[in-house]
């Protein structure tokens, strides 16, 4: 970092301004916390006051500078905005009153985005050589320095940076907005050619289009702790639309797997998942022959005379889709009883009609992720912008 403005410590214009308060038997706190990378405090949590233990806090106000000791080094450093004005924080939470008359607040908080105060605060920190211990303690803190230009200039400064943020965001929310329009596209393609394909053929009931020595059967119900030479087992995690994750999948102990043959795979079958969320569907990879799910997973082996590509956007399909959503059950945990899965229909035309389906939907489908993939090329770019502008702005260059 260059010297286009002198480097002042935070001593220099910080003052500390503790508000310990003791919470009563009965009262509630809403607490903060803090996010990294200079993004600042969030509010974490309402705790109701059966559950705090620990009655002594500090009270924020709007306008505070705020940081996490514990993750400093992290940059977890921001201003306190007026939507978390009140609430409390723990002592891991150090706050201090700004001088507005030498640094301006919108610039402290973009040098809080900067690397250099990051790599400040990890140097000054002080405990375990594990980077998790690490704590800068408050006289640390104000011996921290950033680099300060003319109030005129600091605001000539932000006044650069927030244009560019806002011309930044504005792409980014027309990415998210394109990248959802690309899937809603997926899911109506799936839609229409469930209503063509019923047009054409009676639906059926899973229950009947499937292996009859099989069925549809959910797998290991306690995976227990991974066993290094273990059967690979797909669980609610590694179940993806239309994709299974296989890296990193638990490996079940043989003796504990060897119990749920049925659900053994084969690398045919179609996966769909019950539990723990609803409704991910997948092709089980010809690589996972011999593996196996867990209970968060139904495996659905269907005849031959169905092609399970064709089964997988039938029940892709937002209709069906509301229709497995209307059997969920449960409250802390949902899922779907396998009875109600087996009675979900879709239409069953011949091989060739299914054969058709399946290349036209996997076309469009196609064409859908060629241009999210573009989008996401597009947004590392955009993502790296920022940084950019923010390394400019503290040497000078901008």
């Amino acid at each position: 970092m260059n010297s286009f403005a002198p480097r002042v410590k935070f001593a220099e214009f910080l003052r500390p301004n503790s508000r310990p308060h003791t919470l009563a038997a009965d009262q509630d706190a809403d607490l903060v916390g803090m996010r990294w990378y200079g993004y600042g405090p969030f509010h974490r949590e309402h705790k109701p006051a059966l559950r705090i233990t620990k009655k002594t806090h500090f009270q924020i106000r709007a306008g505070d500078i705020i940081y996490n000791k514990l993750f400093a080094w992290r940059g977890s450093f921001g201003v306190v905005d007026s939507a978390l004005d009140g609430m409390f924080v723990s002592d891991k939470f150090p706050t201090y009153e700004l001088d507005r008359r030498r640094v301006d607040e919108r610039y402290l908080a973009w040098f809080f985005r900067h690397p250099d105060i990051w790599e400040q605060a990890r140097r000054m920190s002080t405990g375990s050589a594990a980077l998790s211990k690490l704590t800068l303690n408050p006289p640390k803190f104000l011996e921290l320095e950033i680099p300060l230009p003319r109030m005129e200039d600091q605001l000539g400064i932000v006044a650069k940076i927030d244009l560019i943020a806002a011309a930044v965001a504005k792409i980014e929310d027309g990415r998210s907005k394109a990248e959802h329009a690309d899937q809603s596209l997926v899911w109506s393609i799936c839609d229409e050619y469930l209503r063509r394909c019923t047009a054409r053929a009676k639906p059926q009931a899973l229950s009947d289009l499937v292996d009859p020595e099989r069925g549809i059967s959910y797998g290991v119900v306690q995976t227990g702790a991974d066993h290094p030479s273990g059967v690979p087992t797909v669980r609610a995690g590694d179940l993806q639309w239309f994709h299974v994750a296989t890296s990193g999948l638990k490996k079940v102990d043989p003796a504990i797997e060897s119990r749920y043959q049925r659900t053994r795979l084969r690398g045919t079958e179609l996966l769909l998942r019950i539990r723990g969320g609803l409704g991910e569907l997948a092709l089980c990879p010809a690589e996972l022959r011999d593996g196996n799910v867990s209970r968060e997973v139904a495996v659905i082996p269907l005849r031959p005379r169905i092609d399970p590509r064709y089964a997988m956007f039938m029940l892709a399909a937002p209709a069906n889709q509301r229709r497995m959503r209307g059997h969920v059950r449960g409250t802390a945990y949902l899922g779907i009883n396998l009875k109600d899965v087996r009675q979900i229909e879709i239409p069953v035309p011949n091989m060739d009609v299914q054969l058709r389906t399946v290349e036209e939907i996997v076309a469009l489908h196609d064409k859908a992720n060629g241009v999210h993939r573009l989008q996401v090329h597009a947004s590392g770019l955009v993502g790296r912008l920022i940084p950019s502008v923010l390394n400019s702005a503290f040497t000078g260059a901008l």
